[in-house]
């Protein structure tokens, strides 16, 4: 029997006998070395028998993992690994085959030490560069299996540990094979990536210090890259990112919004913008914009989640908008604006519409909610604002009149946000919402020209009287005007109202004023005043109101003024003077005060600022007078918190006053043309007065064309006189009518002669629209359609009844008649 024996084994074929020859009678003693070199000559002499070693050694491989012989495996997996590494020749993709299938039966067995192995065989493949693709090979089942043992919660730690480790090398491995071959487009299907992705952010997870690697890839040493599976996962995603193309990044990034939706992981988000910073960070900056537009998408998926789920969204839109504005963001720059304050309005609205629902429920739930929405809102503020201050200057300007013209402003809604269902109050928040990230957008513009930073389609809106509805709106639009106006960073040098001492201390910097800015001024001057005029006479104005509207006057006079625009801002200031004093708005005491503390603030700065020693004398003068009669009608004073408010302002004497011919005797010797200082400032009236909801300046401002300009303070007496029967008799006196008359008509000749032509065309245009509108109603009221012969419809009761009229009986004009 032994002689048949010894004949049969030497029939077999020998691929078989160098095989066995390398497995020794005790699998402790490891690969028998010297068989293993003659089998690899063997196959490196004759690969087209690589194939049928491959399918023998998988065979004894699967007799002895079902029989639990593991020594034996350990050697046929050593075995393999080695003939793979010895073998580059176009017959390895046969072997290949059978390698994947031993390896897979590793995967399969539920014994941990086999499951690594397999997977340290796997990965020594996966390093190994192939001459030719392989068409036909596919790694679906690895991909499953290695984010299987990903999850691995296998009750011993280190076990678990072990398994999830070899998980995520052996998703390195599919990644790298993969990605190398010609076929690599298989690896990004959504199949595959809804399977990987979230096995490596369940590792990454478990990283306990998040913040120290959120940056560019870190440099770990290799111990702790084996040893710790979130290190190995964050780096494992990195490559997987940093291998993405154009085609494949979307597919790689929905799924982290799956996976953070499933955890809740929005909520708090720490390690939401942990991810996507790795992923901007591990990308290709030209690809930066698919991940903003997948997180707005996203965003817009959510819409309807709990606030702090949004706020969390968008947090991570900001951290991502940060560092893509650094590269190259692509066409999303309207898009992502866009997007937010389509989000803002439905935050407000969501707002609004709690607190409408739970009018009668708990306070508590609804400021919760209320407080809740501030967050989101305040997140999105915050994400317009940072991305715009980092967009260029170009970019920067069209998103700041995208900003504007989606301010709801009367007469402008063809793009402003719909509020039309918020009411008044949704419509003021989102005004001021809108206007707080204009706020931020602007910080730090610097335009070349005044005209850049403030053309008309963005001045318009921004200087509309719906924005001068309440006192936060109009310190956000002051503040706009502080960041476009100051070019030379001169506004903190101002903060604050108050009476400087010595101007030249604050180092003011300034450039001569420029042709376009000369002309920016006559354009549109009017318009900077007319809004610091009407600010002023506004009831519910504070301490801050005074503050920026101080500031406003003084950027002016450094940035826009010549010697024609200081003359214009001292008539506006004399002007502000006198609607403390006549008060015909009925301003409360405390606001007369802070605008007599505003006028005495800006003629101290600008008589320092244009160094004419007599306008300085008597602007000193009167604040020295003031210091000792009437300290409140300085800043220092009036705006304590305890300041002692006179009962009335009519009994103070002209030494407390700016006076208008002392102002024009100093400036007529220094070369001013003070001729228009004799002419009462009249603010500028527009279209929109007549439409606001507000009251209305037209009836005021076309009583002040006709009476007498005279508006020195010296001359002003009181002119209410008792009515008697000498009175009546005077006022029918033909004489005196004629004197009236000619003075009318001198004052007039002499308006014409001395007030800049921007406000006769202001005050003309008025006369001219004023008269429009009462042609247009009589003409509406005395000329109607002819009838039609289709019937007219009249409206009885709620229903429409219609009277139609013969042809034969219509009157038609005599020349259409023949």
């Amino acid at each position: 029997s032994a002689g048949v024996c010894c004949c049969c084994a030497a029939l077999r074929p020998r691929y078989k006998r160098l095989v066995d020859n390398i497995f020794p009678e005790d699998p402790k003693d490891g690969l028998v070395k010297a068989d293993m070199e003659k089998l690899t000559f063997y196959a490196v002499s004759a690969p087209e028998k690589l194939d049928r070693i491959g399918a023998y050694l998988a065979e004894r491989l699967t007799r002895d993992v079902v029989r639990h012989r593991y020594g034996y495996v350990l050697i046929a997996m050593e075995a393999l690994d080695q003939l793979l590494m010895a073998c580059h020749s176009q017959s390895i993709k046969p072997f290949v085959e059978s390698f994947l299938h031993m390896v897979a039966k590793l995967l399969e067995s539920g014994e941990p030490k086999l499951q690594v192995l397999g997977t340290n065989s796997f990965v020594k493949f996966a390093n190994i560069e192939e001459d030719t693709p392989s068409y036909h090979r596919r790694y679906d089942f690895f991909v499953s299996r290695f984010s299987a043992m990903c999850h691995s919660c296998d009750p011993d730690p280190e076990i678990q540990t072990e398994i999830r480790i070899a998980g995520i090398r052996g998703i390195q491995g599919v990644v790298r094979k993969t990605v190398n071959d010609e076929l690599r487009a298989t690896i990004w299907e959504p199949q595959h990536m809804d399977k990987i992705v979230p096995s490596l952010l369940f590792n990454m997870q478990k990283i306990e210090d998040i913040d120290s690697r959120v940056g560019p890839p870190s440099s770990p040493t290799g111990r702790e890259k084996e040893e710790n599976p979130a290190l190995l996962a964050e780096n494992c995603f990195r490559e997987l990112l940093g291998r993405a193309t154009y085609g494949n990044m979307n597919n790689a990034v929905r799924p982290v919004f799956a996976h953070l939706d499933h955890h809740k992981l929005w909520d708090p988000n720490e390690f939401a913008v942990s991810c996507f910073k790795i992923i901007m960070y591990s990308i290709q900056a030209q690809y930066s914009h698919h991940v903003i537009q997948e997180i707005l998408g996203h965003l817009d998926v959510r819409k309807r989640d709990s606030p702090r789920v949004r706020a969390g969204i968008i947090q991570v839109l900001l951290e991502a908008v940060a560092i893509a504005a650094k590269g190259s963001i692509g066409p999303t720059v309207l898009e992502v604006f866009n997007t937010l304050l389509k989000h803002l309005r439905i935050s407000v609205d969501f707002e609004l519409g709690d607190r409408r629902s739970s009018a009668g429920s708990a306070a508590f739930s609804t400021s919760s909610k209320e407080s809740d929405e501030r967050i989101v809102q305040n997140a999105i503020i915050q994400t317009i604002g940072f991305f715009g201050s980092n967009l260029p200057d170009y970019q920067r300007s069209e998103i700041m009149m995208f900003i504007m013209g989606k301010v709801p402003v009367l007469g402008t809604t063809s793009q402003s946000l719909d509020t039309s269902h918020l009411g008044d109050l949704g419509t003021r928040r989102i005004q001021i919402m809108l206007l707080r990230s204009l706020l931020m957008v602007t910080s730090g513009y610097k335009a070349t020209s005044i005209n850049n930073a403030l053309p008309p389609p963005f001045l318009d809106p921004l200087l509309s009287p719906s924005l001068m509805e309440d006192s936060e709106l109009r310190q956000l639009v002051l503040e706009i005007l502080h960041n476009l106006i100051d070019r030379h960073d001169n506004r903190a040098k101002l903060r604050g109202i108050r009476i400087i001492p010595d101007v030249s201390d604050l180092k003011i910097k300034r450039d001569k004023i420029s042709r376009q800015d000369v002309s920016f001024m006559k354009k549109h001057g009017q318009q900077l005043y007319r809004h610091i005029y009407l600010g002023c006479k506004e009831e519910d104005n504070v301490q801050k109101n005074f503050e920026l509207l101080f500031t406003s006057l003084a950027l002016t006079t450094i940035e826009l003024a010549n010697e024609e625009v200081v003359i214009d801002l001292i008539r506006l200031a004399i002007a502000l003077q006198d609607i403390a004093i006549i008060n015909e708005d009925n301003l409360p005491i405390f606001n007369r005060c802070g605008v007599m503390a505003l006028v005495a603030a800006y003629l101290n700065f600008l008589s320092q600022m244009i160094a004419v020693p007599a306008f300085c004398q008597h602007v000193s003068k009167v604040i020295e007078t003031r210091s000792v009669e009437a300290s409140y009608f300085l800043p220092e004073t009036i705006f304590k918190d305890k300041c002692n408010l006179p009962k009335s302002l009519e009994k103070h004497e002209k030494d407390l006053f700016f006076l208008t011919n002392k102002i024009a005797e100093s400036l007529g010797g220094s070369g001013y043309s003070v001729e228009r200082l004799s002419v009462p400032y009249v603010p500028q009236v527009t279209d929109e007065d007549r439409l606001s909801r507000r009251k209305s300046i037209v009836d005021t401002v076309s009583l002040q064309v006709d009476i007498l300009p005279g508006n020195n303070t010296e001359d002003k007496v009181d002119n209410t006189e008792e009515i008697t029967f000498e009175a009546l008799k005077k006022a029918i006196d033909n004489n005196g009518l004629e004197e009236q008359e000619k003075e009318k008509r001198r004052l007039v000749i002499e308006k014409f002669q001395k007030a800049p032509f921007e406000e006769i065309a202001a005050q003309c245009e008025t006369k001219a629209n004023l008269l429009h509108d009462r042609l247009a109603q009589i003409l509406e009221l005395t000329i109607r359609p002819p009838p039609s012969p289709s019937g007219t419809m009249t409206i009885t009761a709620g229903h429409a009844h219609y009277h139609s009229v013969p042809v034969y009986e219509m009157k038609f004009p005599d020349l259409c008649v023949y």
